[in-house]
């Protein structure tokens, strides 16, 4: 929802071009609620109001503003302005922007830029999405093998103003390999001895990820670990750039909404849920919705298939949606602790026979559970069939039950063994799979039981 509280007062320093009254709502305001703030306003608008603001606060603003008002500013606004934006924004925030905007423009920006952050860009640039080289921030506080506790005091207060964070200091040799980690507590913990070697208090063992590593393997590891920062390096172990914890934030965050439209059986949205065009939304739902439905033929294929049992017995059909819906149901709920496991590390391939053995337990547990329930049931609901042919609900639960148990466990360990996303093993496709077994083990009960068929 858009904060109009300050709008109007906007609107009339923007029409009055009172640029003094604009710099003091830039310099008071924290830059996130300045960015709020200004959420009403134009892209041609909310540049006018940052053109105001002093350099340091348009870029610290100009980053809390959303992705499509950023993008719209840069496509519209001079280059020649915008340019200073981009030469001061974190390396990784700018590679990510500059990518969703028009290629002609970003070819007029970057001859603008300075030489150095044109190819921190193209460098940047060459990481495929969703590897750690796609996250990493090229500003780092390093610091080489050879300096004391003090000359590193006064190297950080250098660098201070350039880094997204200082209080990780790499320790680096003459060729940027990484050595070793020291923080800003422990340098000033030893304020006392500044001529202690730095090399004699940092931390040598550390955990590292590769520029090429997935996504996921970092966020696991910062998340493990409870890092602010991961250092990342290349394969010869040179110190490329670091990691931050908010970024890691922003993966975990698109992992779980990937993760929550797959179990809905929906293909994940690039753009928000208003912002994707109805014809990409329905394809996207409608290609698993068609999916499922081809899935439900073999459903019907398995009810024609039995239709002499089930025109022999007519008290049959009552039963068959509390049977599927069962199965469906508590296999969905296998299949969702065991994706959950997964995706947060608390499970891996080598645990599969503990977790076929537990499931298979837990379905012989419920299923006797909801089949006692089902039987009590039908004894007091459905006239007609005697106590002893109504044993075909609870004994068929029993069986559903266990094997949808089984079946929503195993699926998602299948697909990880596979190389595939457990999570596409969704709920919709379990049940699907579980009203076919249901039916083929009903009508087969039946058979069984069931004099008169």
């Amino acid at each position: 929802m858009i904060n109009t509280l300050l709008l109007p007062e906007l609107r009339e320093m923007l029409a009055t071009h009172d640029a003094a009254g604009l710099e003091d709502f830039c310099d008071a305001m924290h830059p996130a609620r300045a960015a709020e703030f200004m959420e009403g306003l134009t892209a041609a608008e909310t540049w006018e109001v940052l053109q105001a603001a002093e350099p340091t606060e348009r870029v610290e603003i100009f980053e809390y503003l959303d992705g499509e008002r950023q993008v719209e500013i840069l496509q519209t606004a001079p280059p020649e302005e915008t340019c200073q934006v981009i030469a001061r924004m974190a390396p990784d925030d700018r590679v990510d922007l500059l990518k969703l905007i028009d290629p002609a423009i970003v070819e007029r920006l970057l001859p603008l830029l300075p030489s150095e952050e044109r190819r921190d860009i193209t460098r940047l640039s060459q990481y495929p999405e969703g590897t750690a080289g796609s996250l990493m921030t090229t500003s780092v506080a390093r610091l080489p093998e050879s300096v004391t506790v003090g000359q590193a005091l006064e190297e950080i207060a250098l660098q201070t103003k350039n880094h997204e964070t200082i209080y990780y200091i790499y320790i680096v040799d003459a060729e940027n390999h990484l050595r070793g980690l020291i923080t800003a507590r422990q340098l000033l913990m030893h304020l006392g001895t500044p001529d202690e070697n730095v090399t004699d208090l940092m931390q040598r063992d550390l955990v590292t990820v590769e520029a090429t590593d997935d996504q996921e393997v970092v966020a696991s590891k910062v998340a493990d670990y409870n890092f602010m920062a991961i250092p990342v390096v290349d394969h010869e172990h040179h110190l490329v750039g670091i990691i931050t914890h908010d970024d890691v934030i922003d993966v975990l965050r698109e992992e779980a909404e990937e993760d929550a439209y797959r179990a809905g059986a929906i293909a994940p949205l690039q753009e928000t849920y208003l912002n994707t065009p109805i014809h990409t939304l329905s394809w996207k739902r409608g290609m698993w919705l068609s999916a499922l439905l081809a899935a439900s033929f073999l459903t019907v294929y398995a009810l024609q298939s039995f239709h002499e049992t089930l025109d022999a017995v007519k008290w049959l059909p009552l039963f068959l949606p509390l049977i599927v819906s069962c199965g469906g149901n508590s296999g969905g709920q296998s299949a969702t602790l065991i994706i959950t496991s997964l995706t947060g590390g608390d499970l891996t391939l080598k645990d599969w026979w503990r977790v076929l053995r537990r499931e298979l337990l837990m379905g012989l547990l419920l299923g006797a559970w909801l089949g006692a329930i089902a039987y009590m049931g039908a004894l007091l609901v459905v006239d007609g069939p005697t106590p002893v042919d109504k044993l075909v609900v609870p004994i068929t639960l029993l069986l559903v039950v266990t094997c949808s148990t089984i079946v929503g466990g195993a699926l998602p360990l299948i697909f990880k063994r596979l190389g595939l996303d457990p999570a596409l093993m969704s709920n919709p496709f379990v049940a699907g799979i579980i009203d076919i077994t249901g039916i083929v083990i009903y009508m087969s009960i039946c058979w069984l039981m069931l004099a008169e068929i």
